[in-house]
Order: structure tokens, then sequence, then C-alpha cells
């Protein structure tokens, strides 16, 4: 999460929204229709074999890294949805299923004749390779050799890693120390290999806990502790961290 994706101890930003439904516009259970379809057929779980001609691979980090694209200007205005739009359509666009000239062709067609059908839906084999994904998931978790570099009570420095397409780290932990409070069991990836990152290949996954206090000193609610789920990507020994600092 770049700033304007993660903004905890940020403050005078103006106004929050309280909205609670998930789908404000019906429009919007189309956009997520979309992307659940999209995950569905790149999906690598033994599902049924369709006729569909998407034959790239989108997953949550596909669809981050579309919205996180957007100047932090842009980004603020436009609705959640919105975001997902522009992120799919980039996707389409960047790996040649459509032009951009195509798509605002099509778009001008469809804001001209609002009522115009939509094309046909899919195959049934589409469907139910749709709903078979859905009823299963798909697991970040992977069955590999891994290594726990660290055990519940130890000390762990936060890098301060490149995010120039996505990042899971907070950025206001970046260059803080925390605690390890749980060694999760297993390994995990973040579903696909998102670059300088560092978290596509499966890795130890650890809860980590830290003073508030330290984090934002003088502006902080005694009495709390603030705990963040980290990849091993992410977390460097105190005097390890102290060397990269060096250097």
């Amino acid at each position: 999460m770049k700033l304007q994706h993660y903004l905890g101890g940020l403050e005078g930003l103006g106004p929050v929204s309280v909205e609670t439904r998930v789908f404000v516009e019906p429009w919007e259970t189309r956009i997520f229709g979309i992307h659940t379809a999209m995950m569905a057929l790149s999906s690598q779980l033994p599902l049924p074999a369709t006729p569909s001609t998407f034959h790239t691979v989108w997953t949550w980090a596909d669809l981050r890294k579309g919205a996180e694209s957007l100047n932090p200007f842009d980004y603020f205005k436009f609705r959640y949805y919105e975001k997902w739009l522009g992120g799919i359509c980039g996707y389409f666009i960047a790996n040649g299923y459509i032009t951009e000239e195509e798509l605002e062709a099509k778009t001008r067609e469809y804001y001209s004749d609002p009522g115009k059908p939509l094309p046909e839906a899919g195959s049934a084999a589409i469907d139910a390779r749709i709903v078979q994904y859905l009823v299963e998931g798909d697991s970040p978790k992977r069955d590999v050799a891994f290594t726990h570099d660290f055990a519940v009570g130890d000390t762990v420095e936060i890098r301060n890693v490149p995010s120039v397409e996505h990042t899971r780290l907070p950025g206001f932990l970046r260059g803080h120390s925390g605690e390890v409070e749980t060694v999760y069991p297993g390994a995990y990836t973040y579903l696909c290999d998102t670059g300088a990152d560092g978290i596509g290949t499966p890795m130890p996954v650890y809860c980590v806990k830290f003073d508030p206090a330290a984090l934002w000193p003088g502006n902080a609610e005694p009495n709390f502790t603030l705990y963040a789920d980290l990849y091993a990507a992410y977390l460097a020994a105190p005097a390890e961290a102290d060397v990269a600092a060096a250097a």
C-alpha cells in the first residue's frame, strides 16, 4: 500500500465516508462479477475447462496494482469500483484483449445509447467454473519447504522495501521495530510476483506487535497495542537492519 492507499496515522484529510453498503450503484455488481470471473478463469485449481478466450493470469495483486498506478490526486477522485474498473481496463489493454481506441469507441457507443443490450452471457461451462471457484476458493498458502527465521518474542526491524507497483507493508511501520507475537504455520505467497517488493515467493508470515507511542511519538492514545501480519520479506533482525542502514 502506497501512501494514498494506507492513511494510518495521518490527520487533517477531510471528512471520512461512513458508507456501509457493499454496492452503491447497480453497475458496481457487474465490475465485481467481471473481476471474479477473471480470477476463476486464471485459477490453477482443477476446475472445468471452458471455451473462454481469457488466457492470462489475473489476481488480487493485479487488481490492486491497477488501482495504485493512478496518480494520487486522481485516486481520490474516483469511487471504489471506479478504481477497479480502471485497473481492469488497463489490464485488458496491456494484455492485448482490446486497444485503447476500441475501448473508447465502445464507451461512446453505450454512452450514446444507454439502453443498448449488453453482449450475451458466456457458456454454461464458464458459469460452472466460476461457481466452483467461489465454493472452493484459492488460498495463498503453499505446500513448499520453508524456514522460520524468527520466533515468538523476537525483536524485529521493519524494512523499507521498494513499492514501485504494490506493497502489503503499511508505510507507518517502515523503519520501526516490533516484537513477534505469533508465528503462523505454513508458507504464503501474494498470489503473483509483485516485482521489487519481493513477496511473490511463498514465505512465512508473522504477527508483529508495535507500541503506538513509538510509531507516533506524542500523538498516540495510551493503553493499546497495534498488531500487523507481515510477510518475512519485510522483517530483519536488528543487527541486520543496522548493517543495511550503515551501508
